[in-house]
């Protein structure tokens, strides 16, 4: 009994869903209300202004997204900054533990992709679309990969650094990587590396454009694979 008091004072807060000591039922306490961890998933690649969040996360009212900020942030998740001058944002970004949620992310997303359920075909923001790809990323295959890639996608930038079978991903300008796509929304790209759309056919009706060396491109997209379906609901 004693025990249970010095734990239950030391841990505030947890407990207050569903009683259970688990790590499982801490962190749905912490993220498991409606778009926290997909706020979260927004900010793995750096600081995000409130406006960013609610461009990317289109289904959001201020009011619930301004919650979810505050709950993240009384929760030790994420931290809010302001910029120096000249700029005047304030921008949202992930602590030290927050940035830690992205492997359980991952899997959670690899999890799901095995569902029939799961339809591929909806809507996806660039972020996710960067972390799609380092959760699918063949981790064997890519091991003689050497190559930096570059992608402008929804008007986002970012710079990928393939190497032996890693693939960190930073908000960066690609000028300069060996093969950049470029594509209006994060669906043009998604639609070649995971359904296999022939890359001509993107180009000619996604707007799709790949600048650099085609074939390192087209080499790079062949790496990016959905897991099998075995998740089969009952009839």
């Amino acid at each position: 009994m004693k025990l249970q008091k010095e734990t239950n004072s030391s841990q505030e807060g947890h407990g207050k869903w569903y009683g259970d000591a688990c790590g499982t039922a801490f962190a749905l306490e912490l993220v498991g209300e409606r778009w926290s961890l997909l706020i979260v998933r927004e900010l793995l690649l750096g600081g995000r202004r409130f406006s960013d969040l609610r461009r990317v996360l289109p289904g959001i009212s201020a009011k619930v997204l301004t919650e979810r900020l505050a709950g993240l942030e009384a929760a030790g998740v994420l931290v809010k900054r302001q910029l120096p001058p000249p700029a005047t944002a304030q921008v949202y970004e992930l602590t030290e533990w927050g940035y830690k949620a992205e492997p359980a992310i991952q899997e959670l997303g690899r999890w799901a992709a095995q569902s029939v359920l799961h339809d591929p075909r909806l809507p996806l923001s660039a972020v996710s679309l960067m972390i799609s790809m380092r959760t699918m990323l063949d981790k064997e295959g890519s091991k003689a990969f050497d190559a930096t890639i570059g992608f402008d996608v929804a008007g986002e930038t970012f710079l990928a650094v393939l190497k032996d079978g890693q693939l960190p991903i930073r908000r960066a300008d690609p000028s300069g990587a060996q093969a950049i796509f470029r594509a209006p929304d994060a669906m043009a790209v998604a639609a070649l590396l995971y359904a296999k759309v022939p890359l001509e056919a993107l180009e000619a009706e996604a707007g799709l454009v790949v600048e650099g060396d085609r074939e390192l491109a087209l080499r790079y997209a062949a790496l990016f694979e959905l897991p099998p379906k075995i998740g089969v609901p009952a009839q």
